[in-house]
């Protein structure tokens, strides 16, 4: 113990003090590293001044009932460090998994104020973490979540049959996990700079993104029963997602029915905010699209534009499986979702030269330079309605259609226990 480096202590006149010290290291419970205390011996001038021999007999005094040097006391505190150090390294073990952080991160997306994350969103990062994700990386520490590891992750992802572009999306994840480890003052725990050659990423060749023909959405409108065939005729000539179509409230229609305001969307039978701050926008229908919503509407004066018998809206899942998709079947056409009319209506409106501005106004999607936001030529309603209607719709609404039953061609019963 007497051996242990600086528990002599020593002897020092600091320049400009008027005191001699004496330093010495004393081992502190909770501590890995001795802390150096410092005690005053006596003045340096003057009465009370001590000579270098009764200094240095009187230094040893104040380290001897200081008890730094008695074993006891090492060993007390020895003991309460190492009990310390193993909570701490259980406390890590815990804390510090990919596992952990990956259910912090989801957490703090969905709570935070700025852009929180969509309740569909984040089931679906829930899925593929707890498919894909957590049983390939889960129990690694933080730290060792690195290049490697992911190309581990990114061969299994391919030798399960998964798309290029759906790796490229999953991968994404756990880089997202990782970024979210941060320190109290916002910086990274563990920075990393990811290789994507080292990733060895399959590339993403042309997607698989299905839309309909002309005459495919001229045939599903007519054969659609009820709202349903409101319902298509309305995603097909407006472009509008479906969540934005199921979440349109009576409210949301102008008087004539020539422009719709998108507000609000729906999840499942949730009503949530649009995609987007670009998604809140108004969509200017072509006059028969009006003229059939406004037979569609009748007396109404609120609620869901597309719901139930109950009142509730439409479940989004039940209308693909019991309308759609059996009509496209019926038709010969490919199956597809409701993407596909918003892909239908986009390239429409470029084959019609329809104005750029106008396209991204309609469709809800951001502008893509200055120029775009120097733009006002969606605050231009007659304009708006004059392009609306020289674009066109792109497809047929037989003059012999009647939209006066709005009774859901869906089982109501298994619509709303879907919904619930």
């Amino acid at each position: 113990m007497a051996r242990r480096s600086g528990q002599n202590g020593y002897i020092e006149h600091p320049k400009n003090s008027n005191w001699f010290y004496v330093r010495f290291w004393e081992d502190v419970r909770g501590q890995e590293k001795r802390k150096l205390r410092c005690v005053k011996l006596c003045p340096a001038f003057g009465p009370g001044k001590l000579t270098k021999s009764e200094r240095v007999r009187k230094s040893r005094d104040v380290i001897q009932q200081s008890g730094v040097n008695s074993p006891e006391r090492f060993e007390n505190v020895q003991a309460v460090n190492r009990a310390t150090v193993e909570e701490t390294k259980q406390a890590v073990s815990e804390k510090d998994t990919f596992e952990h952080q990956a259910s912090v991160w989801l957490d703090r997306v969905e709570k935070r104020k700025r852009k929180p994350v969509k309740p569909s969103t984040l089931q679906n990062w829930q899925y593929l973490l707890d498919k894909w994700i957590i049983p390939e990386l889960g129990d690694l520490h933080l730290a060792d979540v690195n290049n490697l590891a992911l190309k581990g992750l990114v061969e299994k992802l391919v030798q399960a049959g998964l798309s290029a572009k759906s790796v490229h999306n999953l991968i994404q994840i756990p880089k997202m996990v990782m970024a979210s480890a941060v320190n109290d003052e916002g910086e990274e725990l563990y920075p990393r700079k990811w290789n994507v050659e080292f990733l060895d990423l399959p590339s993403v060749d042309e997607q698989h993104q299905p839309t309909f023909a002309s005459d495919v959405v001229s045939q599903i409108v007519t054969t659609a029963k009820g709202q349903c065939r409101m319902l298509y005729a309305l995603v097909a000539g407006t472009g509008m997602r479906a969540g934005e179509a199921f979440g349109l409230m009576v409210e949301h229609v102008s008087a004539d029915c020539s422009v719709i305001a998108i507000k609000q969307s729906v999840w499942g039978n949730q009503v949530q905010s649009p995609k987007t701050k670009n998604a809140i926008r108004e969509i200017d229908l072509h006059s028969s699209l009006a003229k059939m919503l406004r037979q569609f509407i009748g007396d109404r004066k609120s609620g869901f534009l597309f719901q139930n018998r109950a009142g509730k809206v439409l479940c989004q899942t039940n209308t693909l499986r019991r309308s759609l998709h059996p009509i496209l079947r019926e038709i010969g056409a490919v199956k597809a979702g409701f993407h596909a009319f918003r892909r239908f209506r986009t390239t429409h409106l470029r084959k019609s030269r329809a104005p750029e501005d106008l396209i991204r106004f309609w469709l809800g999607h951001s502008n893509t330079s200055i120029t775009d936001a120097y733009s006002k030529v969606s605050q231009d309603v007659d304009y708006r309605g004059e392009s609306a209607e020289k674009a066109g719709l792109g497809f047929e609404i037989p003059s012999s259609i009647s939209v006066v039953d709005t009774k859901s061609s869906i089982d109501t019963k298994s619509a709303e226990k879907m919904a619930a």
